[in-house]
């Protein structure tokens, strides 16, 4: 696959994880508001999120074939690691943008850009270190 089709379709995957972030995140916050609430909503948001893409990437990306308990735990817990990062830098945007702004459109606003910083940062270091050559 070139250089563009995996960007394009990397590109696609974020949208569509972001897309099932912020939806876990709409259906958390409609229970209630309040601290506790928006940290469950940008938690259980990053998680539905993190397990689609990871799901899509190893597939489609990476054309990760591996299977088994052992590799699939292996390569999601690296892949999680790898996310650690890019994650402080999704939640951190959004929670700037929810203190600075108090509004539902730039909390969400703040959690598209993290998102897709993080996105572009986390696709080279999965490269780097979860779906390299040797374990592809």
């Amino acid at each position: 696959m070139s250089a563009l089709n995996i960007g394009l379709l990397y590109a696609l995957f974020a949208v569509v994880a972001t897309v099932i972030n912020l939806g876990a995140q709409r259906l958390v916050l409609s229970q209630g508001d309040g601290v506790v609430i928006f940290a469950a909503a940008v938690f259980l948001g990053t998680v539905a999120g993190l397990v689609a893409k990871y799901l899509l990437d190893k597939r489609w990306i990476f054309a990760d074939t591996d299977t088994g308990l052992a590799n699939h735990s292996r390569k999601f817990g690296l892949y999680s690691a790898m996310g650690l990062v890019t994650t402080a830098i999704f939640w951190g945007a959004e929670t700037a943008f929810w203190l600075i702004f108090s509004t539902e459109t730039m909390r969400e606003l703040g959690a598209v850009l993290g998102l897709s910083i993080g996105y572009i940062v986390k696709y080279f270091l999965d490269r780097r270190f979860v779906f390299t050559p040797a374990s592809v």
